[in-house]
């Protein structure tokens, strides 16, 4: 078991921008620099590295730049968004196998001012990978963007369980909410209305410009040591309760239309499986979660697998608040990626981390065990934390 092994006991971030103006090596570096920083080691502590394979910083770069001696544990995790919580699960891996000591997980990416991840690829059929021929099929269709591909399972969801845009709209309200009011998130002071919602354009039908996630110049840097060496160190501990990957039957990237429902994210319900036979907790004990939210129909589906409610019944589960601070399910304190900034779901991470130490802008109330999820529609991951025991 690795429940309980390992614990994050450093994170770090640059500022959240539109144009950093500086290279994805040296905001990644900026970023774990400040997470070591947080948790009071050095560069020479570091003898692990984790990242995602759409990371243009490698490890050995990063190792390089930051001033890092001997590395004895080093690796990258695919599937976009997917990889987030993924990191810190081969970190504890790492840490519980005893092949090394002190890992940074990271993600650094200029989204807006460099590749903008929201518009069409053609790279994306050229490549000689078998990603490449899966999206050969869906490219001439017309479904060759993030919202594009996802638009499709949402205004399936619709049809069969009667959501609409207005229940999606409360998952951007509450977000927002969240995001106006702390200072790191680009929308700072800047919330909306869910009439707001509903009067923003339609970026690909049933989807809305306010469903969709932000474009974001940025990096996060997280740390992950032994429990043990973590209460050394001068942070409060913050325990990996649980963490696990998954993906599910007849799975692609965005895209697995042949699965005879199209409704949910098996892939979530692999990791939710995993996630509450680590813990021992159920749904009810979580205080706050942290639900990728690159568009706003997935947080709904992540509700129903992760067994907050029955299949359908989201849009039901999140009324009348439900997801807003003071509600039965606090949802993305930190303002999620539609309000903070889209780092690929590792500022999620940092979140979760701040809410355990009780030092986060938006602090949830209690003590309980704080939910962390990875990007949906493609392999999965996710984080429960919380105080050692």
């Amino acid at each position: 078991m690795i429940s309980g092994v390992a614990a994050i006991t450093g994170i770090g971030a640059t500022e959240f921008s539109k144009d950093s103006g500086r290279s994805e090596l040296k905001l990644a570096v900026e970023s774990v620099r400040a997470a070591l920083d947080d948790a009071g080691l050095t560069p020479a502590d570091v003898d692990g590295l984790c990242t995602f394979t759409m990371d243009s910083s490698a490890e050995v770069a990063v190792a390089h730049e930051l001033g890092a001696r001997e590395l004895t544990f080093f690796s990258q995790i695919g599937y976009g968004g997917g990889a987030a919580c993924a990191t810190v699960h081969q970190a504890v891996l790492a840490v519980a196998a005893g092949v090394a000591d002190v890992v940074v997980c990271y993600r650094s990416l200029n989204e807006r001012s460099g590749r903008r991840f929201g518009q069409v690829s053609v790279g994306a059929v050229q490549g000689a990978t078998s990603a490449s021929i899966d999206a050969g099929w869906h490219y001439p269709m017309g479904l060759a963007t993030p919202a594009a591909t996802v638009a499709l399972a949402a205004r399936r969801y619709m049809h069969t369980y009667g959501a609409t845009s207005s229940d999606f709209g409360a998952v951007a309200v509450a977000d927002r909410k969240h995001a106006a009011t702390n200072p790191a998130a680009w929308f700072y002071e800047r919330p909306i209305t869910l009439a707001e919602h509903q009067e923003s354009r339609w970026i690909c039908e049933p989807l809305r410009l306010l469903d969709c996630c932000q474009e974001t110049d940025g990096a996060v840097a997280v740390v992950v040591t032994s429990v043990d060496r973590a209460r050394s160190l001068a942070n409060p501990v913050v325990a990996i309760r649980a963490a696990a990957q998954g993906s599910g039957p007849n799975q692609y990237t965005m895209t697995s239309y042949y699965r005879d429902d199209m409704t949910g994210l098996p892939e979530m319900g692999v990791v939710a499986r995993q996630l509450w036979q680590q813990s021992g907790l159920r749904p009810a004990d979580i205080r706050t979660a942290v639900l990728y939210d690159h568009f706003t129909p997935y947080v709904l589906m992540q509700l129903e697998e992760l067994g907050f409610c029955a299949r359908g019944d989201a849009r039901h589960f999140i009324a009348d608040g439900a997801l807003e601070i003071g509600g039965r399910l606090p949802l993305n304190p930190h303002g999620g990626q539609l309000g903070e900034g889209y780092l690929h779901g590792m500022n999620g991470i940092a979140e979760a981390v701040r809410q355990v130490r009780g030092t986060a802008v938006n602090q949830v109330p209690g003590d309980g065990p704080v939910l962390v999820t990875a990007g949906t529609g493609v392999p999965t991951s996710g984080l429960i934390l919380g105080p050692a025991n």
